[in-house]
């Protein structure tokens, strides 16, 4: 899976918007953390206490041979088992388009945790809609390599289906970053209000 989001959740989780989550060692879970390369990523630029949720057994195995506290679970079935507030982060990175229940989940990450970081490719791109205009097929990208009928991305969204899904379960979106082609942060003004355009992918920290 490409990661372009590492280093702005690294500066998320380092340097919090709400200073009350400035911790010396928080506690992170990576939902969907596949061979756990973004906790290793967190552990070599600040220490936490940071823990793995992933379903492929052989990406847990991996995990734990590099000393990573990973287990195997699935994310739409085994989130509940977590006590309310247990993390002060719960990330899920380029993961949420891959849930059976993306609501249900999306409810539980901030169930779960103080802060839920999430990122997911946006759908309604100008790359993506240029793609289909011109193709006429289901488009790849970097971050959607996938044919239609191999991918495991089964609930594709646009960032302005996500806003307004936050919306609906009284979630706050406390920050949002859109990023382009580069994983680069956009910072054009004109770009940044038309995010469901010129964004490739959207990362956003959220709370309730």
């Amino acid at each position: 899976m490409n990661r372009l989001d590492f280093e702005i959740i690294r500066n998320v989780i380092a340097a919090p918007k709400d200073t009350s989550m400035i911790l010396d060692v928080p506690m992170i879970l990576d939902v969907g953390c596949e061979n756990g390369e973004l906790l290793k990523f967190l552990n070599k630029r600040k220490k936490i206490d940071g823990r793995g949720l992933e379903i492929s057994q052989k990406n847990v195995n991996i995990c734990v041979k590099h000393g990573l506290s990973v287990v195997q679970g699935d994310a739409d079935k085994d989130l509940i088992a977590y006590p309310s507030k247990s993390f002060d982060f719960v990330i899920l990175s380029q993961t949420l388009q891959a849930t059976h229940s993306p609501e249900k989940v999306l409810n539980e990450l901030v169930r779960i945790s103080k802060r839920a970081i999430v990122s997911f490719p946006n759908f309604g791109s100008w790359v993506i809609r240029l793609k289909l205009l011109i193709n006429g097929i289901m488009p790849e990208s970097d971050l959607l390599p996938y044919t239609w009928y191999t991918t495991p991305n089964i609930h594709l969204c646009t960032i302005k289906d996500f806003k307004q899904l936050c919306n609906k379960n009284s979630i706050k979106i406390e920050q949002n970053f859109y990023l382009d082609k580069n994983g680069k942060k956009i910072t054009n003004f004109i770009k940044k209000f038309f995010n469901n355009f010129f964004s490739l992918s959207g990362l956003f920290v959220l709370k309730k």
